[in-house]
């Protein structure tokens, strides 16, 4: 079991973003659908990167049932990805980000950029998703907590070691995390953990992370996964990225079994579909 120094997390305040409390009101966990706006995501590279084809996505995944839409412009994946310039990140997003935030659903900003997450918050984003849960870029704590804006905080790592206890390494992570928010003044009500699955880890750790996943109710705060088309669901039944669907959704019904609130996934409608086909059966007890 995860061992933690972490202090029970007060209830929110009156300066905590709002848009939390209402996506994590429902009884089953919100859906986040991504959108790609890359040429070289592990998946879906290329598809959306044509602002009409990213609208036409964004629109698609909203009306499938997606709560939020998560854009990124730099690909993160843990196998070849290089890495972008913010001006880069920042040219991909212009023709696109407004546009998705028109449609009215919560959009969040995937990037480990303050620059580029203040220029997407500017720009009526809602939420960032950062990669590196604080811990790469000095100025993202702080932007935030000017903001007072939510953050998704991931675990990652920069090798894999097979041979960590990987709810050690999370927990760790976490903590250091929490201990930069704090001193940033990042409201803990603004704060949702991501276990990252995928990242920076064996396929063997990722499974771990989503079968202890309650391990980490001990922080006290809302739980993210994305488990959508990984890798690790190829190490249980070889498949490319667009074959892995199954997989996908047994993966996200374990992790809202385990409490998960918030689940990002590529594909929206058949998760939604079978998060609330789940629930209704589980609530049938």
């Amino acid at each position: 079991m995860i061992a933690t120094t972490s202090r029970p997390v007060p209830a929110a305040s009156p300066a905590d973003h709002p848009v939390l409390p209402a996506l994590l009101s429902r009884p089953y966990p919100a859906v986040m659908g991504v959108l790609n706006v890359t040429p070289d995501s592990f998946s879906d590279g290329g598809q959306f990167i044509a602002p009409e084809q990213a609208l036409a996505q964004a629109r698609r995944m909203i009306a499938e049932g997606a709560d939020i839409i998560d854009i990124g412009a730099e690909s993160t994946r843990p196998y070849g990805s290089k890495p972008v310039p913010a001006d880069e990140e920042l040219r991909r997003l212009r023709p696109i980000l407004s546009e998705v935030v028109s449609l009215g659903v919560p959009v969040s900003i995937d990037s480990m950029k303050s620059v580029v997450v203040a220029w997407a918050l500017d720009a009526g984003a809602a939420i960032a998703n950062d990669v590196w849960g604080l811990q790469y870029d000095p100025g993202m704590a702080p932007l935030l907590a000017a903001r007072g804006s939510p953050v998704i905080v991931m675990h990652n790592r920069i090798k894999v070691d097979a041979d960590i206890d990987i709810m050690k390494d999370i927990a760790a992570f976490f903590t250091r995390s929490l201990e930069i928010a704090a001193k940033a003044g990042v409201s803990r009500g603004n704060i949702v953990l991501d276990p990252g699955i995928g990242f920076g880890k064996t396929p063997q750790q990722s499974m771990t992370a989503l079968a202890r996943l309650k391990e980490l109710s001990v922080f006290g705060l809302p739980l993210l996964v994305g488990a959508s088309r990984k890798r690790f669901i190829a190490s249980v039944t070889p498949s490319e990225p667009d074959q892995r669907l199954g997989g996908s959704i047994a993966a996200h019904l374990v992790a809202a079994k385990a409490g998960a609130n918030i689940i990002r996934t590529h594909d929206v409608w058949e998760t939604v579909q079978a998060l609330r086909v789940a629930r209704a059966i589980w609530d049938k007890r």
